[in-house]
This record gives structure tokens, sequence and C-alpha cells, in this order.
């Protein structure tokens, strides 16, 4: 029976409202992996902008805000909570608020040197990991083991975060959601740095039809068979 390799990584992007957290959580517990979402590491740095009342298009300053608010993960929690300094902001990062500017902060080539570098430091903590974002497949990890890339139909990706908002027992007008996935889709797909895009060689899956459980079984089924049942755990 071979060994388990030390390192191992498998990258999920896509844009907003496609399940990538979810599956990238879900698709690490089945394979024994840890799970990175890297998403929340731009809305934790968002927040910061709101809190501080920095300009999110400021780079150079709200890099540097990032640095001393010690955003990090509580990897003791499953999934990792979100963590700015010793204040849990989980929750808090997935306000509309947050969600209107998150964009513009990750256009910021400053923020995102300090966030790609903050990511490989984390894998090379935690180098069995499914790591989710923007970028993770074209920029941060290209030599990932396995990458994916997810999307969805606007309107399934907008009732999808309706959904989630209600849960939490927040009210916001569908149209609203439909333009602020709208706009994320095109700041994010246009901007110079580290652009939303499928990254070439990763594996397209539509998620608009399918449940989440049935997008993890594809995955986890693409995976388990491109490196056999001995790598990961049953």
């Amino acid at each position: 029976m071979p060994l388990m390799t030390s390192e191992l990584i498998i990258t999920i992007d896509g844009p907003a409202g496609t399940g990538k957290s979810t599956v990238a959580h879900l698709l690490a517990k089945r394979l024994g992996l840890e799970f990175l979402d890297t998403g929340a590491m731009y809305r934790a740095a968002a927040l910061i902008a709101i809190e501080q009342s920095i300009d999110p298009a400021n780079g150079s300053f709200l890099a540097i805000a990032i640095d001393e608010s010690r955003l990090h993960f509580d990897w003791a929690a499953d999934p990792p909570r979100v963590m700015l300094d010793a204040r849990d902001v989980t929750e808090r990062i997935r306000d509309l608020d947050v969600s209107s500017i998150v964009s513009i902060v990750a256009a910021q080539r400053q923020v995102r040197d300090v966030m790609v570098k903050q990511q490989r430091i984390i894998a090379q903590k935690h180098p069995r990991l499914v790591s989710e974002g923007r970028d993770q497949g074209s920029i941060v990890f290209p030599e990932a083991c396995v990458r994916f890339f997810l999307h969805a139909d606007v309107m399934v990706r907008a009732d999808r975060r309706l959904a989630q908002m209600a849960k939490a027992g927040k009210t916001v007008d569908q149209q609203r959601i439909i333009d602020d996935i709208e706009r994320r889709d095109l700041l994010d797909s246009t901007r110079t740095d580290g652009p939303l895009i499928r990254p070439e060689g990763a594996i397209d899956i539509d998620t608009s039809h399918r449940t989440i459980n049935e997008v993890v079984d594809v995955m986890e089924a693409i995976v388990r068979e491109r490196f056999g049942g001995d790598e990961f755990t049953s």
C-alpha cells in the first residue's frame, strides 16, 4: 500500500454563489483534508475597511491595516472560523455591506500581495488542503494536484444567497442580490491583479441544477480516480 503524500492541494475557483465554500468544506471532510476559505479572507479585509473607515480602493493603507488586525483562522473549529485578533467575524463578513465592497478590496494589488503570501504560508502549515476562492488554481497554487472551476446561473446564485441570508434571519431584496452578484462578477473578472478566470486545465462543473452533495460526489469521484483510494480517508 503506498504511503500518503505529505503535500496535496486541491483548488476550487469560481464566482460568488456557486457553492464553493460549502462544497470545499464537504469535499475536504470526505477526503480527510483541511479546508481554506480564501474568499472569507477578502471579506474580512472588507470588514476591516468598513470598521476603520478606510477607502476600499486604498490598497496600501488597507494592506497595513490587515497585518495590524491579525487576520487568521481558528483551525480548531470545523470549518475553521475567521478571526480578527481574538474576535470571531465568521457570520459578520457575510453581510451585504461587506459583499458590496469585497470585490473592490480584492482588486487592490497590495491587498492581494498580502493575501497570496498568507495563503501560501497557510498551505505550508496545512499541506493537505482544499482551497477555494477566485484565483487559487490560477495564481496562488497553479501546480495544485487537482483544480476545479465552478459556475452557475445568476438567478440560481441569487436564490442561494437569499436562502443563506434568510437562514441567518436577514431579509434582502432579490434584485439587490442579483445586482450585487453581477457587479461583483464584472469587477472580479476584469481586475488587473488575480482576475477571476477558469484556470487552464481546470475541471469545469456547472452547479446550477445539482445539489451540493451531487457536486461533491462528482468532485470526490474525480479526485479518488486520479489518486487512488489509499491516498485519502474512506
